[in-house]
């Protein structure tokens, strides 16, 4: 498993030891993964394991065993479930890689460049229906409604942020609406559903949901902002996509609102062209600077980290505890 390059050292060391504490999780769900694709067609364990081992930091079924040890679980059910959690977020990977034509992911080819569309929308719906089998198969009713209401909010949110492409009368609010859904929907119902088979109460239930949810909205705000302002080499995260794409996101936004009259056309022109280049680019990121877009989308990001160390308040203090709380920093004051 990658781990992102960090300037900040003790953060790079924080995330070392939360993988450490997770080691034997994760060959389990590594193994668990494997199993539920022995016996697939060529095809699918083919483009799977090219995205599932594509460098990926696999936060999602990470915070479920997280979550899981944080509730002091001590089944294995939860390994189950993170396989699943990763199933359904490796299906919207190669869905959203086709709606947005992408060429490629974590530095590597799409599986749609290297496979073709088909493909790739094929064996996102198998994982799909492999993550629902695998949740009829563990037996909790709570669970699938959990997971089963997240994926459809996961394709309500993909449908709404389709609507706002080069859309530039979309808010902030409605931004924080679309990655709701898109993002932080299964970043909650990951940690949820840790404490459903853990049998905690409903305040500490509705605490882990809460705090994946700010946490997903965080992280996907530091995830757009890096759109435009991360180091390629370092990263392996292609700069510019969304532009490329029209997505509005939050840089975007605030620059455009924050622009004069003439920024805005000179961006109205960018966006619709087809594609921009490397020149537009830098284009937008100047007027960016121009308006500290960047320092700003931190800002934001860090309110909504400061909400999810805040909602794990209910849960007594813990080294498991200590180690979520050190996770929040890592993935929402991560540089490149």
């Amino acid at each position: 498993m990658n781990v992102i390059n960090l300037k900040n050292k003790n953060l790079k060391e924080n995330n070392e030891v939360f993988l450490n504490w997770l080691e034997n999780d994760i060959h389990k769900i590594n193994h668990k993964i494997i199993s539920n694709l022995h016996g697939s067609a060529s095809l699918i364990i083919d483009l799977s394991n090219h995205i599932i081992n594509s460098g990926g930091k696999r936060i999602r079924p990470l915070l479920t065993v997280a979550c899981a040890k944080l509730c002091k679980y001590t089944g294995e059910r939860h390994v189950n479930l993170a396989a699943v959690i990763e199933f359904i977020h490796t299906a919207t990977l190669l869905h959203d890689d086709v709606i947005d034509n992408s060429k490629k992911r974590r530095g590597k080819l799409t599986a749609n460049l290297v496979w073709d569309n088909k493909s790739s929308i094929l064996v996102g719906d198998y994982l799909l229906s492999k993550a629902f089998r695998m949740l009829i198969d563990d037996g909790s009713t709570l669970c699938l409604d959990i997971i089963s209401n997240a994926s459809l909010k996961i394709t309500h949110g993909e449908v709404k942020q389709l609507a706002s492409i080069r859309n530039f009368l979309t808010s902030e609010s409605q931004y924080l609406d679309i990655i709701t859904h898109k993002t932080a929907e299964l970043f909650s119902a990951a940690c949820t559903i840790s404490g459903v088979i853990s049998e905690v109460n409903s305040e500490k239930k509705n605490s882990l949901s809460e705090f994946g949810t700010f946490l997903g909205i965080a992280y996907q705000i530091i995830d757009d902002t890096l759109d435009y302002f991360s180091n390629a080499n370092t990263s392996g995260k292609n700069t510019g996509n969304d532009l490329k794409e029209g997505k509005m996101s939050l840089p975007l936004i605030i620059c455009y609102k924050r622009s004069n009259k003439k920024e805005k056309k000179l961006i109205e022109h960018i966006i619709f062209k087809n594609p921009p280049t490397q020149s537009d680019f830098e284009t937008i990121v100047k007027i960016m600077e121009k308006y500290n877009v960047k320092n700003d989308c931190i800002k934001k990001a860090s309110h909504f980290s400061t909400m999810a160390k805040d909602s794990l308040g209910v849960f007594s203090d813990s080294e498991e505890k200590e180690k979520m709380l050190n996770l929040i920093d890592f993935l929402t004051l991560r540089k490149t």
